[in-house]
């Protein structure tokens, strides 16, 4: 199986446990075929009430941990708190 098709549709939770988004797409380095970023569709209450439908890129060095789901580290999910 592979990478993205493990990793697209992953819910993105920032360190307080708040699902802010589902992985939408990745972006791959061509030469290397790492993983750069992942694009974060807006989830969570803003995407139940339609408050916002945008997108965020999450460089792969500010990805905790990919497990079930994604945790981002501190600094960077403060970014997408509501």
């Amino acid at each position: 199986m592979k990478v993205n098709q493990d990793v697209v549709g992953k819910e993105v939770l920032n360190t307080e446990g708040l699902i802010i988004g589902k992985v939408h797409d990745m972006e791959f380095d061509e030469e290397t075929h790492e993983i750069k970023s992942i694009i974060v569709k807006k989830g969570g209450l803003t995407s139940t009430l339609n408050i916002s439908k945008g997108e965020n890129v999450v460089p792969f060095d500010m990805i905790k941990a990919i497990g079930d789901k994604i945790l981002l580290k501190d600094a960077f999910a403060d970014d997408f708190l509501i």
